[in-house]
């Protein structure tokens, strides 16, 4: 019998990924708590283990993970940022993650936020159930006729601009990678980051965290923005400088945020803090902003996505198991 310990767990995921890996006969042992250097000595008697975006994999928890005989590390998401990929090698350690899921779950939410965002819901719902019924400060405007800017132009980012053209804005899109066939196809045009910036009312970010892309909305794009850009980030949190963001704001050049990523997450996202005081200064300063809309990582979270990732996941559990090769495009 194959066992996983599978780490920083939450019903949702004992709920998806359990009956998938019992189908396939894997055996779960599902923990609360996140995998790092402080709790990888908790790992034994496990072929593998399986983890999420705020576990941290770094050079000592590979050394642990080797020590308690582990063959596989799999990545329950998209993004492996948090990996010391390196050291997995070197150590002997197959990774694999799940590249695609659902993209029309971060998709959808990243226009979620963009619409709250514009038209105030949080804000209306508020007050209503304060009996307030007045409009004043509700103002948004109609995405008809707007340009809409979109960084990384992968699948996610590809369902984003479509969904966002349907309401018949004007898309603009940039990637290292483009791809021109799909962009001919939909009528958009591939611009440089700078122009994108400069022309848009709403700018989404699709891109991987990579070292090219940290803090790729820094100082001196925003700057170079639309005044009254509309930011939205489902990706990843370190694409933007919070600190510059907030600058940006407090000048009143970026005319609002939707944030389902946060540079600094980890620790905070995921988990119940109601009942503690924050921490985190620069959270708490963007809280306060009445034009910023967060939501704690949830992008993914849909029956589709969860379903999409819990097959995969245990997929590549059962194949490890049997000898066999993982599912293409999933190690990494």
């Amino acid at each position: 019998m194959t066992t996983f310990a599978v780490f920083d767990s939450k019903p949702y995921d004992r709920a998806s990924l359990g009956p998938a890996a019992e189908s396939k006969g894997v055996t779960l042992k599902f923990y609360e708590f996140r995998l790092e250097p402080e709790t990888v000595a908790l790992v034994h008697d496990v072929d593998g283990v399986c983890v999420f975006v705020n576990d941290r994999i770094d050079a000592r928890v590979v050394a642990g993970l080797r020590e308690a005989g582990v063959g596989l590390l799999a990545l329950r998401c998209a993004g492996f940022n948090n990996v010391d990929l390196d050291a997995c090698h070197e150590a002997g350690l197959t990774v694999c993650r799940v590249p695609a899921y659902s993209p029309y779950a971060v998709a959808e939410h990243a226009v979620a936020l963009l619409m709250a965002l514009n038209r105030k819901v949080a804000k209306a719902h508020n007050r209503v159930h304060e009996l307030n019924f007045s409009l004043n400060g509700l103002v948004g405007f109609d995405l008809n006729g707007r340009t809409a800017g979109i960084v990384g132009t992968g699948r996610i980012g590809q369902v984003t601009a479509e969904i966002l053209s349907g309401f018949g804005m004007t898309i603009l899109l940039t990637d290292p990678y483009p791809n021109q066939e799909w962009a001919d196809e939909h009528g958009f045009r591939y611009v440089d980051l700078d122009e994108l910036a400069a022309n848009s009312d709403v700018m989404s970010l699709h891109t991987p965290l990579t070292p090219e892309t940290l803090h790729i909305v820094d100082g001196d794009l925003l700057k170079k923005v639309k005044r009254g850009i509309y930011i939205i980030n489902v990706s990843r949190g370190a694409l933007v400088d919070t600190k510059a963001l907030i600058k940006a704001l407090k000048k009143g050049r970026v005319g609002g945020v939707a944030l389902d990523v946060y540079e600094e997450e980890e620790g905070v996202f995921f988990e119940d803090h109601s009942d503690h005081i924050l921490h985190d200064d620069t959270l708490a300063r963007l809280l306060t902003f009445h034009n910023v809309v967060i939501t704690a990582h949830q992008a993914f979270l849909t029956e589709e996505a969860l379903t999409d990732i819990a097959d995969v996941t245990s997929e590549n559990m059962r194949r490890f198991a049997a000898g066999e090769e993982l599912l293409d495009g999933t190690v990494l």
